[in-house]
């Protein structure tokens, strides 16, 4: 069988951290295409996994008929453009989280897959999670019964990314916090619950940490270093509610807090047990057994989700077994986040069709 070519669009860290290694490790896959705006990227893509060419302009690879699918790795801003463009030109899709900056531009996307009968996946990698899966399956097997609430913590202390970055420019990323870290969070919330429907939502957001961006004093900066001319124009906090046909979700998210403590966790409480999910980490399960209290910590093989996310794309693009992270499934967590975004904005409760 011949390999499957793919072309990475956007050479910059999460395809160099999780994509280009993970096709690489593919036995069924080529890269043929690098593709970066910064051509130094590209060629160094190409120079450092001995394979591919490098390209400076997406539109050139179009048409390539070679081209199975393509990585969408760029910034928010250009995902659902990118994306089309590949659907309409024949071509599979796995687009990098969150699917676009916003629904509206998300259901664009949705309604070119739908169009061209393409595949068009989402990266919201946490579906391709071991630990994430084992607790998928206790709570479908209602070892905690009804789940009734859960409680989404992502905070750090004072670690706003690349401050007057893209990271922090909403036409660029969209949003701040709960559109970086958060889709993380609420994604694996509904697909742990079933992807329930949400039906209101209320949140504010905060801004006030780095608003003063040259005295901004942080603890890191993974994205880079300040750019103090730069744009700050995006939550660095938020808290929030979601009533949905399931559970009730609470959250509260945080690039930088005046708090010195990490507190990354999902709590799912259900009336018969509940988890901690310790985030990219290990999970605890609390519960009751002859009337005693009971603290249960399992220990399972964890493989590379992102090796698993691209391992199930390529295999998708074989059989068309139709994954979890499918636009037209992701497309509820892109409404979700959207609706806590115009609650901020209105300063009152949102209601979803």
């Amino acid at each position: 069988m011949a390999k499957l070519k793919v072309a990475v669009i956007g050479c910059g860290t999460i395809a160099n951290a999780a994509h280009i290694p993970a096709y690489i490790k593919n036995q069924d896959v080529e890269i043929k295409w690098f593709c970066d705006i910064i051509p130094e990227r590209a060629d160094e893509a190409v120079k450092k996994y001995g394979c591919g060419k490098a390209v400076y302009d997406y539109h050139e690879i179009l048409n390539d008929r070679e081209i199975d699918a393509v990585s969408v790795c760029t910034p928010n801003n250009v995902h659902a453009q990118i994306s089309i463009d590949f659907l309409k030109a024949g071509k599979d899709v796995l687009c990098e989280k969150p699917a676009a900056r916003t629904y509206d531009e998300a259901l664009t996307m949705l309604n070119a897959q739908k169009e061209t009968g393409k595949i068009l996946n989402i990266g919201v990698v946490n579906r391709f999670n071991d630990g994430v899966n084992k607790i998928k399956e206790l709570i479908d097997s209602g070892r905690l019964g009804k789940i009734y609430q859960v409680y989404v913590s992502f905070r750090a202390h004072r670690s706003i990314p690349g401050l007057g970055g893209a990271f922090t420019t909403k036409d660029i990323a969209g949003g701040g916090v709960l559109i970086d870290w958060g889709v993380h969070y609420l994604d694996i919330v509904m697909y742990c619950c079933g992807d329930p429907t949400a039906k209101t939502a209320t949140a504010e957001t905060f801004s006030k940490l780095g608003k003063d961006m040259n005295n901004y004093t942080y603890v890191d900066m993974w994205a880079g270093p300040p750019n103090y001319s730069g744009t700050y124009d995006v939550e660095e906090g938020i808290t929030g509610m979601i009533r949905t046909d399931g559970p009730i979700i609470t959250l509260n998210g945080a690039w930088a807090q005046n708090i010195g403590e990490k507190e990354t966790y999902i709590d799912f409480m259900g009336d018969k047990g509940g988890i901690r999910l310790y985030y990219g980490k290990n999970f605890i399960l609390y519960g009751t057994e002859n009337g005693m209290l009971t603290t249960t910590e399992f220990s399972y093989p964890q493989t590379n989700h992102f090796e698993n996310e691209i391992n199930a794309f390529v295999k998708d693009i074989s059989d068309r077994t139709k994954l979890p992270s499918a636009i037209d499934v992701n497309i509820k967590t892109s409404k979700l986040m959207q609706a806590l975004y115009d609650s901020a904005s209105l300063h009152k409760e949102i209601e979803l069709d």
